[in-house]
């Protein structure tokens, strides 16, 4: 069994939930955010608190509930970041390193220099904030957790870090191996 199940999701105050036609409604200070619920759970709430559980309707053999367990507990982790989302909000930080790369706000878009013969545009989606501390680091801000990473992978993969040299986005306090070059 998931033991994550065996916790309720806490709702602080501020946050409402809404569960109808098998979809979860969360609404916060940020935004609201929806999740659709497969029918091998079984959501319960009030205003403090939700409980995600198995549906025990569905139980045929004996490892049936392990298996709807861990579907429990991936849903029990999607609303509680939704309810995290909702109230603090989600924020992923790329660096970018390299001689003449370099980025900047324009707008609201972000305009990337990554050696390409033009730059880069990038248009957030919506619930999606960028910032840029400094010319060689973005800041992603959103209530999403999903979109917020998703956005992060795609700026990265304009220019994934060169192994030999280290050039290249990556997230915030990652490492790169970097590997030995030919020897002469």
């Amino acid at each position: 069994m998931s033991r994550l199940l065996k916790h309720s999701i806490k709702l602080p105050a501020g946050v409402t939930h809404s569960i109808k036609d098998n979809v979860i409604t969360v609404k916060g200070p940020k935004g609201e955010l929806k999740q659709e619920i497969l029918p091998l759970v079984k959501i319960e709430g009030n205003e403090k608190e939700i409980w995600v559980k198995t549906n025990e309707d569905l139980i045929i053999r004996k490892s049936d509930h392990k298996r709807l367990a861990k579907y429990a507990g991936t849903f029990w982790s999607l609303i509680n970041n939704m309810v995290l989302g909702v109230t603090k909000g989600f924020v992923k930080e790329l660096e970018i390193v390299g001689v003449g790369y370099r980025v900047q706000l324009q707008g609201k878009k972000l305009l990337m220099n990554l050696g390409y013969a033009h730059p880069v545009e990038i248009d957030p989606p919506q619930g999606i904030t960028f910032e840029v501390p400094n010319p060689q680091s973005v800041v992603i801000r959103g209530f999403d957790k999903y979109l917020v990473g998703q956005v992060a992978a795609n700026i990265k993969r304009w220019r994934i870090p060169i192994v030999y040299s280290g050039k290249g986005i990556r997230y915030k306090g990652e490492t790169v191996r970097t590997k030995v070059g030919k020897k002469v």
